[in-house]
């Protein structure tokens, strides 16, 4: 079975990552300058800065500062020292900085912001990944990321060695109870067979002269549901918030109905439980922690003689 698109560091990201930092301009300069260090620098002055971890984590971001750089149309030279996905050390430089001091100093807070984030989702995806290291779940992000900042955080997600699920409503069909219960006739809700039925039916044409997404997954609450929805093949049934004992027990009815289906377990998946799901047999384990629970990493930019370097 495909799976979701995987987030690179490709054109739709360079243009997200170009739209944030256009707001971030807006948002520090407006239509004026950075009063501060036009005052007290003198505008041929030239020097060099190092992006430093101040704690352990996982690079991310790498990918996406010359991009930042460039729309800031800074007069500036980037020096990548490390690469995305590897592990920060305290201390040591991840990427340099050299050009007019002004430049520096204006865009600092948009890349440490950006940077900072985006190594904190991707160390905290990691932190999952390494909880169930050696069970053939994989860890998935969700939809519930910091509006704007969607492809940059799944992006980060990757480099912590998470996988992505959807990246919008268009990218593949999650049926859902609002779905069941809005999609019936004459008042009466639809089953989660016939939805799944309808979904691969539209999976297989043109929608509105567009093509319909490669995925049918659809959410259930109960066994009984799950059940129902076996036999008509879904790609992925989402398993919500079951406890273990019927998360087992819906590992073994897929088994014996349909091993071809993959299932995956949402709703109350934490650091402290997602082991224990993993081990459970199911196929992947997706948690909105990724991304809405992650934590900014400490990055700081430390100033040196670039002329001497």
């Amino acid at each position: 079975m495909s799976d979701y698109v995987t987030v690179t560091a490709d054109s739709s990201l360079e243009n997200d990552t170009r739209l944030l930092v256009r707001l971030a301009i807006a948002e520090d300069l407006s239509d004026s300058v950075d009063w501060t260090s036009v005052c007290m620098v003198d505008d041929e002055q030239r020097g060099g800065c190092e992006i430093v971890p101040r704690e352990s984590g996982v690079c991310a971001g790498l990918a996406i500062l010359p991009w930042i750089v460039d729309e800031f149309e800074a007069d500036l030279e980037l020096e990548v020292l490390s690469d995305d996905g590897s592990a920060l050390v305290p201390g040591q430089a991840i990427a340099r900085l050299r050009g007019n001091v002004r430049d520096l100093l204006t865009s600092e807070r948009t890349i440490l912001n950006l940077l900072s984030r985006l190594c904190g989702v991707a160390t905290q995806a990691k932190t999952y990944v390494d909880a169930i290291a050696g069970a053939k779940a994989s860890v998935y992000d969700t939809r519930k990321t910091t509006p704007g900042w969607r492809l940059l955080e799944k992006y980060a997600v990757v480099c912590g060695g998470g996988r992505n699920h959807r990246r919008g409503l268009y990218d593949g069909f999650l049926i859902k109870d609002n779905h069941l219960q809005l999609g019936g006739t004459a008042g009466q809700p639809m089953s989660p067979r016939e939805a799944v039925e309808k979904a691969l039916k539209w999976r297989g044409g043109q929608v509105q002269r567009m093509t319909a997404p490669s995925i049918v997954e659809i959410e259930v609450d109960t066994l009984d549901q799950l059940r129902d929805v076996l036999s008509a093949g879904p790609d992925i049934v989402l398993i919500d918030n079951f406890s273990l004992d019927d998360i087992r027990a819906a590992v073994a009815l897929r088994d014996q109905l349909n091993p071809n289906v993959e299932l995956e377990v949402s709703g109350n998946v934490t650091i402290d439980t997602i082991a224990a799901i993993a081990a459970t047999g199911v196929e992947r384990i997706s948690s909105g922690a990724l991304t809405h629970q992650a934590t900014s990493l400490d990055l700081g930019l430390d100033w040196y003689d670039a002329a001497a370097s």
